[in-house]
Parts: structure tokens; C-alpha cells; sequence
């Protein structure tokens, strides 16, 4: 299987299945020197965790990381630093009966069509269980930017109709509540929601809001490697995400060109602008603007009412599905589009060094 490597010089690797001994990932290409722990990584597997709450998988994971290597005396080295997280409490026996049927709104056919076999237990490498790994190296990724002064805050938007209200906006709230939303409110409005859903044996969908604020302008590549494009792949990689915008979004196309332009102006000796319809990117690079954008996640497909569905030998059945999933992946898919934006601005701002002669000249000269 490929495609389970993103990164150019910030680089990561990631690998296991949802029903495996283990899940890890190891990171290419992060410069020696920042101070990285297990404690540290953990805060944000916590978040991601699952069973929390009874709106989230009742799978009990603790989830503890380990560093194995690139760690040394509580800093990184320079060299592949690698990361396990150990699966405890599978309980493969849950999927036996949907080991022949393709379920509904799952990856089940294409990845029987694509290899010829699947690993019908929580969806191998499909399962939203891969995400813990990403999660991990997001932590690495966030460290390095914090260094340079960059910030990374995602949260839940929106639960099915249930939208947050900007003037009861408190970043504060975002840990407080099962939904990741910064207004307790719109959360209490979404648990009525969500009970209802539960109730009906149904899901629910929802959309996360990420920002990124002290993010210098110039970073991304002008053509295939747009930072919008980079954060989009990264993003739409994520199991159950169907659409992303930026900025102003898909409500540029309705409105004027003299609207949507973010007129500048110099404050003091820094080019600013007046709006952000660009969401912090022009023509694939950043323009100093912070960084925002939205992205959707779709209910989630496990569900337990009877549904349609065709066996891998052709037979027309349904399927109830049983076990222990998410009524909702929203409010733990918060820390994963933190953790692939991280991942994709850190690798971009290391490939940004060469972008100058004066750059890699300035580099050179410093060496002893």
C-alpha cells in the first residue's frame, strides 16, 4: 500500500490498522534541538482519545505514546524520531458478521476492489483510529512552530443545524465541553441533537473552523505546492472529511471582485489588510493574514438501523451494525486538522529556507 507518506523534508510515515498490536509513525526531517516528552504528545492524544464521553466511541484506548527513538535527554536529535501507540482493547469478534457485507458509506468495497481482501475489523487502515498516529506527530509539528511564534486553534463550527454564535465566542469553552465548540450554547443545543440521534440509532455530521495566527507572508510554492492546495490534500485526507474552503470560500463566487479583494494598507512598516476574504493565502502563498479555513465532516457511516447493502459474493442483503462507534467525529477530528495543519506549514517553512540564495548563503556562513 502507498500513500501512507506525506511530507517533503518535515516527512511522516504512518502505519497499523484499527485492530492491530499497535499504531505509530515516524518523522523525517525534524531539526535537532526542540524539546519534545511523552507527557507533551499525550495532552494531545487525550483530546483525540476515545470514550471520553458518551458522545464518542466507548472503546477504552489510553492511547499512551512512547518515543523509541530521535528523542535524547528531553530534545530531538535530528535523526527519524519514531512513535508507537499500543491497541488494548480490540474486540474484533464485534466485526464477524460484516466480514462478507459491505457496509454502507464505509471503504469497505473500494479497498476489496483496489486489493483483492480487506481487513474487515474497524476498517484497517480506513478506520478513524489511524488518525492517533498523525495526532502524535501533530504535537512534534506544533512544538517546532510555536518556536517561531506560530499558533494553531481549531473548533467545532457547526453540529448538523446547530452553528456557534461569534459574539458568545469563548476559546476557553473548547475543552470544556464533548463537541470542541467555543460556545456553550450552540454545545448545549448539540447535545439535544445528538440525543435525538442516538435515540433514532442515526448520526450526525458537523463542520471544524481552523485558524492560524503569526504566520509570516511567503510561505508556499507558487504552482503545485499552493499552501492552499498542501493544507487541502492534508486536510481531505482525514477519514470523513468531504470539502474544504478557505477564507470567504465557496461565497467568493457570489459576490463582487471589488468585495472580495482585501485592499492593503502599511501599518507602521508592515503591509497589512483591511478584510480577509483570502483566508491568509494569495496565489498559493501566505500573505501574512492569518490562516482560516473550514472543512466538513460527514455523519458517521456506522450506524445501527438496517440498511441496504450487496455481499462480496454479490447477494442482496442489510446489515445492522453493532459495536461501539461515534455517533459523531467532529469534536475528535478537531486535534487531527490541527495536527495535519501543523504538519504541513512545518514542512512548508523548512522547504521556504532554500527559496533564496541570500538564504542558504546566510546558513552556510554560520557554520563553525
Amino acid at each position: 500500500m502507498s500513500g501512507s507518506v506525506f511530507g517533503n523534508i518535515f516527512k511522516i510515515s504512518t502505519w497499523g490498522e484499527s485492530h492491530g498490536k499497535a499504531l505509530g509513525v515516524i518523522i523525517d526531517g525534524c531539526p535537532a534541538g526542540i524539546e519534545i516528552s511523552e507527557d507533551y504528545i499525550q495532552k494531545d492524544l487525550d483530546r483525540r482519545k476515545p470514550g471520553q464521553n458518551k458522545y464518542s466511541t466507548q472503546r477504552k484506548e489510553a492511547d499512551r505514546v512512547e518515543i523509541m527513538s530521535g528523542v535524547f535527554e528531553g530534545k530531538t536529535t535530528g535523526t527519524p524520531i519514531s512513535l508507537i501507540i499500543m491497541n488494548t482493547d480490540q474486540r474484533s469478534k464485534d466485526y464477524s458478521e460484516i466480514s462478507n457485507i459491505f457496509r454502507p458509506g464505509h471503504a469497505d468495497y473500494g479497498y476489496e476492489s483496489k486489493y483483492g481482501f480487506r481487513d474487515y475489523r474497524g476498517g484497517g487502515r480506513s478506520s478513524g483510529r489511524e488518525t492517533a498516529a498523525r495526532v502524535a506527530a501533530g504535537a512534534v509539528a506544533k512544538k517546532l512552530l510555536s518556536i517561531l511564534g506560530i499558533s494553531i486553534t481549531a473548533y467545532t463550527l457547526s453540529i448538523g443545524s446547530i452553528v456557534i454564535d461569534k459574539a458568545n465566542f469563548d476559546k476557553n469553552e473548547i475543552f470544556e465541553n464533548p463537541f470542541a465548540m467555543p460556545d456553550m450554547a450552540a454545545a448545549n443545543k448539540a447535545a439535544l441533537l445528538l440525543d435525538r440521534a442516538v435515540k433514532n440509532q442515526d448520526s450526525a455530521g458537523g463542520i471544524v473552523q481552523c485558524e492560524v495566527s503569526g504566520i509570516k507572508p511567503g510561505i508556499g510554492e507558487p504552482v503545485f505546492d499552493k499552501l492552499d492546495a498542501c493544507l487541502a490534500k492534508a486536510i481531505l485526507s482525514i477519514g470523513a472529511t468531504k470539502g474544504i474552503e478557505f477564507g470567504l470560500g465557496f461565497d467568493a463566487s457570489r459576490v463582487s471582485g471589488s468585495f472580495n479583494n482585501d485592499e492593503f494598507f502599511m501599518s507602521g512598516e508592515k503591509i497589512v489588510k483591511y478584510t480577509n476574504n483570502s483566508g491568509g493565502i494569495l496565489g498559493g502563498i501566505s500573505d501574512g493574514a492569518p490562516i482560516v479555513f473550514r472543512t466538513a465532516f460527514k455523519p458517521t457511516p456506522s450506524i445501527a438501523q438496517k440498511q441496504k447493502t450487496v455481499t462480496s459474493d454479490g447477494r442482496n442483503t442489510s446489515v445492522e451494525i453493532k459495536g461501539r462507534h461515534d455517533p459523531i467525529v467532529v469534536a475528535r477530528g478537531v486535534i487531527v486538522v490541527e495536527a495535519m495543519t501543523a504538519i504541513t506549514l512545518a514542512d512548508l517553512i523548512l522547504l521556504n529556507m532554500c527559496s533564496k540564495m541570500e538564504n542558504v548563503k546566510k546558513f552556510y556562513d554560520s557554520i563553525q
